[in-house]
């Protein structure tokens, strides 16, 4: 008697993953010489602008996150980094040519930290951010924000406490719009506080469909947070990347 294949069959898994990449922005001298060829024309034009106000710094870290980025998605891709051409949304949004329609991707850099998210099939968005001074703050809220958000900054023990909870705001909020393609003063309105994971129903201007969110657990003074389209849930696998061994280190992360 022959066992149906069907019944046998693993199930799917229910919880789609994502690959979350935290990575150090300041890297020497001979891993910024390997990234920068890595880049395309366009990419290096922008790594290596002058000008008055062009800062070398921002430019080194540029070239980390974009050269990085290419070795993650050319490994997924089992493309050649260098290889890799990009096409971008009407925001700005980037994703491969070659396997873009089912490979999310998307990066942010703050304060020398960056991330960078891949998914499977799914849209994504992430964001990084060094916590905010509390007076800028402020002021951004209360232009900016829902008025529970604001009221809720507002409401805040200390101003570092405000300063916490309004970059973890302005994280999710730059997640979600990221995950759509749209610009952000389309997320400004959306109701995103709350105790994470966060679904938003109605994105408004953005687009159509729900958005899931989580925030993201990072080292030093920052706040990060990923978003998805789709109800499905979604599971967070945190890796470091290191310039020695390119390997993933991978961190437990909360479902």
């Amino acid at each position: 008697m022959t066992a149906d294949p069907a019944a046998t069959a693993e199930p799917a898994d229910p919880v789609d993953p994502v690959d979350l990449w935290i990575i150090p922005a300041d890297q020497p001298d001979d891993v910024v010489r390997e990234l920068r060829g890595l880049l395309d024309p366009a990419e290096l034009a922008r790594a290596t602008g002058r000008g008055p106000a062009r800062d070398p710094v921002l430019g080194r870290r540029f070239t980390v996150v974009h050269g990085i980025v290419r070795l993650l998605v050319a490994e997924r891709l089992g493309l050649h980094p260098a290889g890799l051409t990009w096409r971008y949304g009407p925001h700005g949004k980037p994703g491969p040519v070659v396997g873009g329609e089912r490979l999310g991707v998307s990066y942010s850099e703050s304060g020398g930290l960056a991330v960078v998210a891949l998914t499977e099939g799914r849209p994504v968005g992430v964001d990084v951010e060094e916590i905010h001074d509390a007076r800028v703050a402020t002021r951004v809220a209360e232009r900016y924000f829902p008025g529970a958000e604001a009221e809720f900054l507002a409401g805040s023990a200390t101003p570092a406490v405000l300063a916490e909870r309004f970059t973890t705001l302005w994280c999710r909020r730059e997640a979600c719009v990221k995950a759509y393609g749209g610009r952000l003063v389309q997320g400004f309105g959306l109701p995103l506080a709350g105790s994470a994971p966060v679904r938003l129903s109605r994105p408004g201007a953005l687009g159509e469909g729900p958005c899931l969110l989580d925030d993201v657990p990072v080292p030093g003074p920052f706040r990060a947070a990923v978003a998805l389209l789709g109800d499905r849930p979604f599971r967070l696998r945190r890796h470091h990347w290191s310039p020695l061994t390119c390997t993933k280190q991978t961190v437990p992360h909360r479902s």
